[in-house]
């Protein structure tokens, strides 16, 4: 018999008890890179870990909602974790601003510093010497800096992060850091508040947020915010040897993107034994 994994805290093993018992007013919540997919060297490349996909397309009949909370564009995330096959899911990309549902995207025009960025930072990389293997991706609404390909990423995320502060203040955007990435995107508006958006719309609850990376820890800020309002919250982090920050403050730690296939196997096998059967 499959067992869910027990949360270590007693929030945490509190809010697995309500979604485990009234499934159908929870919503469970994924991060996409390092946490429904595997952290590959060109983001490009990145897709969702085997099984994955198919345990959320389960999940999503036994429960409220399935949403994924990524910095990624929307139809992006819908492409590589092939989330389109999945009836109801939902897709909140470039960190809230965009929504992807039945197949229809909603996205607002990108702010004027988004341009003055893309058109400086090409210039700005090369008067910093920024090492070989450093490169920009453009993500609409937001553009990244990534290191991951350079011969030392942390050095050289070390030499970019002030002149990045700089002109993203000058082009009035946020600096989002991450794992061997920057990231200037417009502000107000993180994975804390589209995860706070979409649980209240729903009427859930109990919440999961799954997550890997530091800007995920807007959204556990969020989970802890929605149990003072009585939303029973579990919050859940792909562990990593690259980002700790998350561990320290998640009520339940797997091991990456298998660990998270194999919890949504857990919750599905526990949700569907439960289930009333004709």
């Amino acid at each position: 018999m499959t067992t869910v994994p027990r949360p270590r805290s007693i929030e945490g093993s509190a809010a697995l008890d309500r979604l485990l018992a009234e499934p159908s007013r929870a919503v469970l919540a994924f991060d996409f890179d390092g946490t429904l997919a595997p952290i590959v060297p060109d983001p490009r490349d990145a897709r969702a870990y085997p099984g994955a996909t198919a345990e959320l397309a389960r999940l999503s009949s036994l429960v409220a909602s399935v949403v994924i909370i990524t910095g990624r564009p929307a139809g992006l995330a819908v492409e590589y974790g092939g989330l389109d096959s999945i009836e109801g899911v939902v897709v909140l990309g470039q960190y809230g601003r965009e929504r992807w549902e039945a197949g229809r995207l909603d996205a607002p025009e990108p702010p004027a510093g988004v341009q003055l960025v893309r058109e400086e930072l090409p210039g700005l990389l090369r008067r910093y010497d920024a090492p070989e293997g450093t490169w920009i991706e453009d993500k609409g609404h937001a553009l990244a800096v990534h290191t991951r390909r350079t011969p030392d990423p942390d050095a050289a995320l070390s030499l970019l992060r002030h002149p990045l502060a700089a002109l993203a203040e000058r082009a009035d955007l946020a600096v989002e850091p991450g794992r061997m990435v920057i990231e200037l995107r417009p502000s107000g508006m993180d994975k804390g508040a589209a995860l706070t958006r979409f649980t209240t719309e729903r009427g859930a609850t109990s919440l999961l947020f799954a997550g890997d990376d530091l800007g995920d820890l807007a959204a556990f800020d969020a989970v802890e915010r929605l149990r003072e309002k009585g939303v029973a919250g579990l919050t859940v982090c792909s562990g990593s040897d690259e980002v700790t920050a998350l561990a320290e403050r998640a009520d339940l730690i797997v091991d990456g993107p298998p660990g998270i296939a194999d919890l949504l196997g857990s919750l599905r096998a526990a949700l569907e034994s439960a289930a009333p059967r004709d």
